[in-house]
């Protein structure tokens, strides 16, 4: 008989959230920040602030419930991409009225903000899917060889893979041939660097989150018997 928990449901929903949101608030953005003694300035998407929240997500439903449950999430968080693209698509490809003269000014920045091309739509999506189950096998994987001992060599040490795999995927995807070969392995690189960054600086709240729950929930799962296909909902 399945468990009900308590708070799975509500990681659930924020894992897809932070999903969403960092992909379709800013992710087209490019930051620019002057940095002190240096004569060049720090360059970055707007998006890739947010989006390694829902990595922090995916260590601790991984940690807690164990591989299948965070294959649920994400599996709900995939569909949730696929169904924001293609509302994206509709709502931009639909004609505007002209009665409405705001429409002059809404359709194009809908276009910018909403029209992405489709390898980016598609890397996007394959390199978030591939990523996080990378993340979330490496974390189940790690767990059992620790006997549940050091999580941040856990947390860390799957972010670094499956935002590796990740950006291997996304970035080549969708700017291969449009990007000079070596600004996208600087980009590539630095997102890499700070997504992991991100990870370690979130270390003490992922400690307090995790053992709040283990608590609350009164579980902390292993994963030695699991079949780690992602091809699937069983949880």
């Amino acid at each position: 008989m399945n468990r009900t928990y308590r708070y799975y449901d509500f990681l659930m929903a924020g894992f897809v959230a932070v999903l969403l949101c960092s992909n379709l608030i800013g992710p087209a953005k490019v930051c620019a920040f002057d940095l002190p003694f240096l004569s060049t300035a720090l360059v970055f998407g707007a998006g890739n602030i947010f989006f390694p929240i829902s990595y922090i997500f995916g260590d601790v439903l991984t940690e807690v419930y164990g591989y299948a449950k965070a294959r649920r999430v994400i599996w709900a968080g995939f569909g949730a991409m696929i169904f924001a693209s293609l509302m994206s698509a509709v709502v931009v490809g639909l004609p505007a009225s002209q009665a409405e003269s705001f429409n002059t000014v809404l359709q194009p920045a809908l276009e910018t903000v909403f029209g992405g091309t489709w390898r980016i739509v598609c890397a996007s999506i394959l390199a978030f899917w591939i990523g996080d189950f990378v993340n979330s096998y490496v974390m189940a994987r790690m767990k059992v060889l620790t006997a549940g001992r050091w999580l941040w060599t856990r947390t860390i040490g799957s972010t670094v893979v499956g935002q590796a795999v990740d950006s291997l995927v996304f970035y080549p995807f969708a700017f291969f041939g449009i990007w000079e070969t070596e600004t996208l392995f600087r980009v590539l690189m630095f997102n890499w660097a700070f997504k992991i960054g991100v990870e370690v600086l979130m270390t003490p709240l992922t400690y307090a989150v995790v053992n709040r729950l283990k608590r609350s929930e009164g579980e902390d799962f292993f994963d030695r018997q699991t079949n780690f296909t992602p091809f699937s909902l069983k949880g």
